[in-house]
């Protein structure tokens, strides 16, 4: 298996007079679905298909709200999710208030297994 990349060529938009470069691209081979998802990790374990789909669902629920009760979500080797907020300041420390946050963004730092699967990836040019 392989990851396949187009070739783009880019500006630097901070110094657009400068030459534009060439760069790879990556492109996606399609999508997984969460039934396939399950589909594949009961083939890997004692569970049914449908066992398997009610927990990813329930997994899949719990997640965004462990975030929002502030914590971060700590999936073992594959990972943590956190937030990340977007915030209007003020002059003054005692009048921030928790309306000035703007959005949330889950964030995700992958670990170590996943960044092991990572680094055996192989990348291979799309033909057009």
């Amino acid at each position: 298996m392989s990851i396949k990349f187009n070739v783009v060529k880019r500006g630097n938009p901070a110094k657009p007079e400068t030459p534009r470069k060439f760069y790879p691209s990556i492109q996606s081979s399609g999508r997984t679905s969460a039934r396939e998802l399950a589909e594949k990790a009961a083939d890997r374990s004692t569970l049914t298909t449908v066992d398997m789909v009610a927990a990813l669902e329930s997994l899949l629920a719990i997640i965004p709200e462990e975030l929002a009760d502030g914590k971060v979500v700590e999936l073992g080797d594959f990972g943590n999710f956190w937030l990340r907020s977007t915030s209007e300041g003020v002059v003054e420390e005692e009048k921030v208030r928790g309306k000035q946050i703007k959005s949330l963004i889950p964030r995700f730092m992958p670990g170590k297994r996943f960044k092991s699967v990572l680094r055996t990836a192989e990348f291979e040019k799309k033909h057009r």
